[in-house]
């Protein structure tokens, strides 16, 4: 199985710093509400200015350590009849696509994963249907039945190529297929 370009490292960065932020945010506003409803004797500016400080620490450490999870636990693999992706730290998501129900494969670039040098390959099959999501950082996702976000552009490039080339195989029939059901 094949890991993902490093690049793609920022990409889980930002999305979970993010995420994080808010998470902390709500439950450290809460306990700093409490606090200063219990009577506590302490100054509100010293408070909010240490609050958020320890908000954002929290959440680089905490966005650090889960980028790293997630990024080293995406995988995927090309066999001989489907793309397999596995992903997931804590709840693991195994998928397979069989090459027989790829419609297109779609390469995205948005402008973080231009600046680091990777792209996003989105595959779509026949009979999936989920509402098409762009992220923040052009990564995307939903939309598309396999995502392998974070591989080199010329990985995506051979990627594309490949699949399209084992989908062009299989859609193409003998001409005496064609003679015969006429």
């Amino acid at each position: 199985m094949k890991g993902l370009h490093p690049g793609a490292r920022w990409v889980f960065r930002f999305s979970t710093y993010g995420i994080f932020v808010v998470i902390l945010f709500i439950v450290g506003f809460t306990g700093l509400t409490y606090l200063l409803e219990g009577g506590a004797e302490l100054k509100f500016l010293s408070n909010t200015v240490l609050f958020f400080l320890v908000i954002l620490i929290l959440a680089v450490i905490l966005g650090e350590v889960y980028s790293r999870l997630a990024y080293q636990f995406w995988k995927y693999e090309f066999t001989s009849a489907e793309l397999k992706i596995e992903s997931g730290i804590i709840w693991k998501k195994y998928t397979s696509i069989p090459y027989q129900r790829i419609q297109n494969v779609e390469i995205h670039r948005g402008i973080i994963a231009r600046i680091f040098g990777f792209s996003t390959v989105a595959i779509h099959t026949a009979g999936y249907s989920a509402p098409a999501y762009r992220g923040i950082w052009g990564v995307g996702r939903g939309g598309a039945e396999g995502n392998i976000p974070g591989v080199s552009i010329e990985e995506g490039e051979k990627i594309r190529q490949f699949i399209m080339s084992k989908i062009g195989k299989l859609r193409c029939c003998p001409a005496s297929f064609w003679l015969s059901s006429s």
